[in-house]
Order: structure tokens, then C-alpha cells, then sequence
């Protein structure tokens, strides 16, 4: 199989690092198995939107979910301070360790780079700025110009039409194994990155590369 022309790579848990997120909890009182939950509601809710033909912006779900997640907790601050404490936590995130060289990897292959996520094209921005590799991307696209969230179809085919080319020609890399599915019912391959070594869901449908790492994926499309 030859290579992708162009990688979309989703940002949120796959290319940044969202562990530090408990201790945004933990520093206002909450506990910090709730980073977890308020993720996970937080797509949920974003997912029930686009599956109704609607959409709202990732910080306007988020924000509403910590505010339903956090009353009633016993806070060392006012609920709305807390939950500003919280989603500042997005903007501090760092990268996997295996993102740097991967995506120049990726990119010393001549593949195209750009990220399509469910947040803001600032977060990316700041993220990737910070871990020195912002350059290596032609372009951060964001669902919010897409009118609706991924694993929508309409989210990837808005990827394909900003980088010119058929879906065919482009490969999502997630650890979502949602986002995976979605990108090949619409068309482009999909590419999963199992840091965690779990099982892929059976009743998904197959990526098209698996890889422990962005690295090992890039050794993968280089010998294709």
C-alpha cells in the first residue's frame, strides 16, 4: 500500500499529554479520578450533539460539563473559579515523549502535516509552538469551522477540502479508537497509536496501521 499524501493528526490525548489534568482538580478540591470522567462527558456530550445535526465549541461543553461534575463537591473556591482554574489546565499541556520525532519523522518522509481536533486551533497552536514543532504543520484545523465534531464524516471530508485532496489521500492518526472508526467510514485510513496496549474495540472497524508510537508508525510508512 503506498503512503498517505497528507497526515491529520487529532490532538487531544494523542498528540498532548492529558495526565496533568488531575492535578488541576486536585488544586481545587475535587478529586482527581474526576479528570477523567469530565473528559469522557465532555465527548459524550460534544458526540450527542453532532448525532442530533448540531454542534457547540469545545470550551462551552467542557465548561458546562465541570460546572454539572463540581456542584456540590466541596471546593476551596467559588464553582466558577474553580472551573477557570480547570480549563486553564489546557493551555500548560506538554506532548507524549515520542511526539517530537515523531511528527519530523513523519515529515522527513514528505508527508504533508495538519491537525483536525475537536478543541480550538489555539490549543494546538500553543502546544505545538511550545514543543518546538509547530513548523513542521501546514495548517490547524478545527471542527468549529467544519460546523460539526468528529467522528462525523463532515469533519474529515472538511479536512480533505482544506488540504485539496481526496479523502483517500488522507490518514487520521488517533489513540481514539472512535475517531479511527469514524475517519474510515468516511473514506481516509486510519492509523491508531495503542500507547496503552489495550484492545481495539471489535465492533469498530480496523484501523488501517497500528503503532505503540508515533515513531514506530513512521518506521511503518517508510518501509511501505
Amino acid at each position: 500500500m503506498s503512503p498517505p499524501s497528507v497526515v491529520v493528526f487529532d490532538v487531544n490525548e494523542t498528540l498532548s499529554d492529558l495526565s496533568p489534568m488531575a492535578q488541576r482538580f486536585t488544586d481545587v478540591g475535587a478529586p482527581q479520578h474526576l479528570a477523567k470522567l469530565w473528559f469522557a462527558s465532555l465527548l459524550r456530550d460534544g458526540f450527542a450533539l453532532a448525532a442530533a445535526g448540531a454542534s457547540a465549541p469545545f470550551a462551552e461543553i467542557g465548561r458546562g460539563v465541570l460546572r454539572t461534575l463540581l456542584t456540590g463537591v466541596p471546593l476551596d473556591r467559588p464553582l466558577e473559579d474553580a472551573i477557570d482554574h480547570v480549563l486553564a489546565g489546557f493551555s500548560g499541556l506538554g506532548v507524549h515523549s515520542d511526539v517530537v520525532d515523531g511528527v519530523r519523522s513523519l515529515r522527513g518522509l514528505g508527508l504533508r502535516l495538519v491537525t483536525l481536533s475537536n478543541g480550538s486551533a489555539s490549543v494546538a497552536e500553543t502546544l505545538l509552538t511550545s514543543a518546538g514543532v509547530r513548523g513542521e504543520f501546514e495548517a490547524l484545523l478545527s471542527v468549529e469551522d467544519a460546523g460539526v465534531w468528529k467522528p462525523a464524516a463532515g469533519a474529515y471530508q472538511y479536512a480533505a477540502e482544506r488540504c485539496g485532496v481526496p479523502v483517500a489521500e488522507l490518514m487520521l492518526v488517533a489513540v481514539h479508537p472512535w475517531d479511527v472508526d469514524g475517519a474510515v467510514r468516511a473514506g481516509l485510513r486510519g492509523a491508531w497509536l495503542d500507547r496503552a496496549g489495550a484492545p481495539y474495540p471489535a465492533y469498530l472497524r480496523e484501523p488501517t496501521y497500528r503503532a505503540a508510537s508515533l515513531t514506530e508508525l513512521a518506521a511503518q510508512l517508510a518501509g511501505a
